[in-house]
């Protein structure tokens, strides 16, 4: 352990840790609204509705998705408690309804089973010393590592089925067949689910009772066999290796997504592979027509996501990133099919998102890329999702990633508020705010975010009092509108990191942090902390202590689980001198400012004095570490 000297007495406290402890202060009052009104004392929500088929787990789970994340940020300890309650009483609630076995999904799709298990994750990631959830980790991660669960097929390196859990793969996409008609308006804006059969061209060729049988009757047949989005599901066995190294998950993990790479063979990634092995076999030997998969319902937004979450666990797991080419090929392929086109008048099927989050800029010229590919070739253009090469920057911090990026962020349009005020479910959506910070070019983001975080705050807040609604009603996915625990500010900031991924990512940060005086994760109260630097060498970070009367004490980590370890800092500081007031003498800083360098061992302990900072540069030794779940006081 290391622990030095090296603070500033203040001047002035920053705006930005003033506002940052103001929002640790705002989200915690407005959760326990949250907490009072919409959930029981025994952890479950409120009114849930009957479910009529196979989904609906996720939205259950999803109010709760960023709790942990929050306390493993510096919130309360109550906050533990509470998520952990109230996993449990969903998990119990579900288990009620049938759509549980043994505390376990039956079998959804990954894109959804991925929104339901952020919240055990984060649980597990908070307090790996509590033996009911890591007993639950080991447990769900043997569901796809041990083939007599019925889910993986060892001998084709696949998982047998889109639909997959705890009772083994499901056949079809429901239990029972149902036409798959054109009166599903929701549905219209994501087209056929399956392209290319006879009769069947458009939408309002479903209207036919014997298109709409056939359509459902496909659907259902082709359900069987891999399919790209099940990459997700390595981060149940990620999650389970964090615990103690454990080989078996391991090595199903590099097997696994190896298997998918080996399919691509350094092109795109195909999105289906048949119960037989043979990528495509359903699909009439195409690389596209999988479930979620290019061509339905959202193409890269889904099997980019899932894709990119099974390349970052095989990079945890093996230290080796080659597996991240399986999105750079994504994205180069479809950046270089962009073309020029306004939000506004495009007919991208998730438009309604960007056009919260672009506003007048909607309007605007903007770069727009193909999502999806059917049989007329790349189609369903929007703008580029950010998380992809956001996450791939974050990661290799390279020269190529970064090019990426930022001809990513260039194809918005010009005039967009990179810090609006919008929110969706997934919690993110300011990666480019974010990005231009760190590289110099928006020195102004840690306080327009955090002001524009408290607003949100502040808004579901609003939307919580105002419901006058019976607190009994099935409320679903307005839950998810107004859960108050606004995250990605925080984690940007203060950890270092992008907002996870939403469909089933590990919750990887640049740095991790400590309480010394109460031995658990996070940052202690009164202290805020400023990450302004990532690049291949290291991490920048202002520490401050915005209380004027306590002293605090917080250790730093590598991040990403401890993958990355600090074996060097340097302080920057100014020493503080003796100077006369009305009531006796306080601390200035006095001289030119000093730099103070010393070698350390993953274990950086910073106390800080009252009204007192500490400005850090960190030099990271990255991928020599051993990712572990931490416990608070000692190793990982």
């Amino acid at each position: 352990m290391t622990d030095h000297t090296f603070t500033s007495p203040l001047r002035t406290i920053p705006a930005w840790a003033v506002l940052q402890r103001r929002l640790f202060g705002e989200i915690e009052e407005a959760r326990r609204v949250f907490r009072d009104r919409y959930t029981l004392p025994d952890g479950r929500l409120r009114g849930v509705a009957e479910f009529v088929d196979r989904d609906g787990v996720d939205d259950l789970y999803e109010p709760f998705f960023n709790w942990p994340a929050f306390y493993l940020l510096g919130g309360p300890d109550e906050v533990l408690d509470d998520a952990k309650r109230h996993w449990e009483g969903v998990t119990a609630q579900l288990s009620d309804a049938g759509m549980l076995t043994d505390e376990y999904d039956n079998g959804y799709d990954w894109f959804h089973q991925g929104e339901s298990l952020l919240f055990l994750a984060g649980i597990c990631a908070a307090d790996p010393a509590d033996t009911a959830f890591a007993e639950r980790a080991a447990r769900f991660s043997a569901l796809f590592t041990d083939p007599a669960r019925g889910n993986y097929d060892p001998e084709h390196n696949i998982i047998r089925a889109p639909h997959n859990g705890a009772l083994g793969a499901r056949r079809g996409l429901d239990d029972t067949v149902v036409p798959y008609s054109a009166d599903r308006a929701e549905m219209r804006p994501y087209g056929l689910p399956v392209q290319g059969l006879d009769g069947i061209r458009t939408w309002d060729d479903l209207a036919l009772p014997e298109n709409a049988l056939r359509m459902a009757e496909e659907m259902h047949r082709r359900a069987d066999g891999d399919v790209a989005v099940n990459l997700a599901a390595t981060s149940l066995a990620a999650n389970r290796w964090l615990y103690d190294g454990d080989e078996t998950a391991a090595a199903w993990v590099r097997r696994y997504v190896d298997g998918w790479i080996a399919r691509a063979d350094g092109g795109m990634l195909p999105d289906s592979v048949g119960p037989d092995g043979v990528t495509g076999s359903l699909q009439e030997g195409r690389w596209w027509g999988g479930h979620y998969g290019w061509a339905w319902p959202h193409g890269l937004h889904s099997v980019g996501m899932s894709a990119l979450i099974g390349a970052l666990n095989h990079a945890l797991v093996t230290r080796d990133d080659s597996a991240l080419d399986l999105v750079r090929t994504m994205l180069d392929t479809v950046m270089a099919q962009g073309r020029a086109g306004t939000v506004v008048g495009s007919d991208y099927s998730l438009r309604g998102g960007w056009m919260a989050r672009l506003g007048a800029a909607a309007s605007e010229e903007a770069t727009l890329v193909p999502y999806r590919f059917g049989v007329d070739g790349w189609f369903d253009f929007g703008p580029l999702q950010l998380d992809l090469p956001l996450w791939l920057w974050w990661w290799s911090r390279s020269d190529a990633d970064r090019d990426r990026l930022e001809r990513a962020i260039a194809g918005l349009p010009a005039d967009a508020d990179l810090v609006a005020p919008f929110r969706d479910k997934e919690e993110a959506g300011h990666e480019a705010g974010w990005y231009r910070f760190l590289s110099g070019a928006l020195p102004d983001y840690p306080v327009r975010a955090l002001e524009m975080a408290l607003g949100q705050v502040a808004r579901r807040t609003a939307m919580m009092l105002a419901d006058d609604r019976d607190p009994d009603a099935a409320h679903l996915h307005f839950w998810q509108r107004v859960n108050p625990v606004v995250t990605e500010v925080l984690t940007q900031l203060v950890a270092g990191a992008p907002q996870v991924l939403y469909n089933g990512g590990l919750g990887f940060t640049a740095l991790r942090y400590e309480d010394v005086e109460r031995s658990r994760p996070g940052l202690p109260p009164d202290v805020a902390a400023l990450v302004h630097r990532l690049d291949d060498t290291g991490v920048g970070v202002q520490l401050v202590n915005t209380s004027v009367v306590h002293t605090r004490t917080v250790r730093l980590r590598g991040g990403r689980f401890g993958l990355d370890r600090i074996i060097r800092a340097t302080a920057t500081f100014e020493e503080p001198g003796a100077y006369p007031g009305p009531s006796g003498t306080y601390a200035a800083p006095v001289g030119p400012p000093r730099t103070l360098m010393w070698e350390c061992d993953d274990d950086l302990v910073v106390t800080l004095p009252p009204a007192h900072g500490a400005d850090l540069d960190l030099t990271i030794a990255r991928a020599t570490g051993s990712p572990r779940h931490l416990t608070p006081g000692g190793a990982a």
